[in-house]
């Protein structure tokens, strides 16, 4: 296994000063040779051109929360009103189901296609106080699936390279756990891969690299870092932002660490003191992340 780079030698480099509320899912298109991202309670979608750095800049009719691209090249999306189809060239936005019209406080949070190109996203009480959020899985047929619940801030997953195993975020309990995950996409034997404290911040958004290992942006921790498949600390990457939320692999090469961040809940003098916070960050790890299928359906 690559020896990651350290901290001090990477940078990392804000390319979107966007100053977002809650700067959320990137994800690598890589037909298009962009990065997109979401501002869930901006109520916008971003996307950035790698070759020629130019931003574009949808605003949303509802909250949309993740995105993931569809093999017809509009994306599936985990909203406030549950799944939806998105197509930002026509600026349509199309809702397809709603798993869970009885839990009225809840949206959708983060999602992620696994290695079969099924979408897999969680909800989450949008005030962060209930413990009313589930894991799904949408199916390219459209049928959604309760896979897990009981959760209070859902984020993630994230899948192996080989698409066996799944690990999913409960960001206020400050624990990642892992499950084993079939072809067909049965997730079972969910167990706690790693659990964090005092001081750590809250795991958030996370994606594994070619090598099986985990990166994870850390809420209030001023950093992404990265766990080998075993659980060890291998590194651990400053940013000049409290509220890193999540990150995607990207560029040419699919070595390019491109890491979201939040400014909600900063204080004004925490806000002069991390102008860029709500920026999208570009870090040159030294690894390589995985490409996504597209979601069939």
């Amino acid at each position: 296994m690559a020896e990651s780079k350290t901290a001090e030698s990477i940078g990392a480099t804000c390319i979107a000063d966007v100053k977002a509320v809650l700067g959320e899912g990137p994800v690598w298109v890589e037909r298009e040779g962009a990065l997109y991202w979401v501002d869930i309670k901006g109520y916008k979608v971003f996307r950035y051109t790698v070759d020629g750095g130019a931003l574009k800049t949808w605003s949303t009719p509802y909250r949309v929360c993740s995105l993931a691209p569809r093999a017809d090249g509009a994306f599936i999306a985990g909203t406030e009103d549950g799944f939806s189809r998105v197509d930002l060239a026509e600026d349509r936005f199309i809702p397809l189901a709603n798993p869970e019209p009885d839990r009225m406080t809840n949206r959708f949070n983060d999602g992620k296609l696994d290695r079969q190109g099924r979408f897999w996203a969680g909800t989450m009480d949008n005030d962060e106080k209930a413990a009313t959020g589930a894991l799904y899985r949408l199916d390219p047929d459209h049928k959604w699936h309760r896979v897990d619940d009981g959760y209070k801030v859902t984020n993630g997953p994230a899948f192996s390279p080989d698409g066996r195993l799944m690990y999913h975020n409960d960001s206020a309990r400050q624990v990642t756990y892992l499950f084993d995950l079939d072809e067909a996409g049965q997730a079972t034997r969910r167990r706690t891969f790693l659990q964090f404290g005092e001081g750590d911040g809250y795991p958030d958004g996370m994606t594994v690299d070619a090598e099986g290992c985990l990166w994870i942006a850390f809420w209030d921790g001023w950093c992404v870092r990265r766990f080998s498949p075993e659980g060890e600390r291998l590194a651990e990457l400053k940013l000049p932002v409290q509220r890193p939320t999540s990150c995607a692999f990207g560029g040419a090469g699919l070595d390019q660490l491109f890491v979201t961040s939040a400014s909600i809940g900063l204080s004004d003098e925490e806000k002069a003191a991390q102008p860029q916070a709500g920026g999208l960050f570009l870090l040159n790890p030294g690894v390589r992340g995985l490409a996504d299928v597209p979601f069939a359906g």
